[in-house]
């Protein structure tokens, strides 16, 4: 289910840019024009914390390995598990994550 507060035309906006890019270049490219750096590396960095939890790692793996603070495995903890389904999507999808996946249920 969609949370509501998050749907207005600015959002809507960009979510219609990100669809309009084709290659990881132009991905960069985006990126860098309208993230920091840091948001950039926290939004990346919590996808690498969803991917390492759907692969059942520890939190405190994930610490060492992402350097993300509990607090932010927590939060991305209840997204994979409450959430809008939307990590599930993009790690499904992702060529690295499916065979991550595959390895962890060996």
């Amino acid at each position: 289910m969609l949370d509501e507060r998050i749907m207005n035309e600015q959002i809507n906006e960009l979510a219609k840019a990100m669809l309009l890019l084709d290659t990881p270049e132009e991905a960069y490219r985006f990126f860098e024009d309208i993230f920091t750096i840091k948001e950039l590396q926290a939004v990346a960095q919590r996808l690498a914390v969803a991917r390492l939890l759907r692969q059942k790692v520890t939190y405190q793996d994930i610490a060492d390995q992402t350097g993300a603070s509990t607090a932010t495995i927590s939060r991305v903890n209840r997204s994979l598990t409450y959430g809008a389904g939307g990590y599930q999507l993009v790690l499904g999808r992702l060529p690295e994550a499916e065979s991550a996946d595959r390895e962890s249920d060996k």
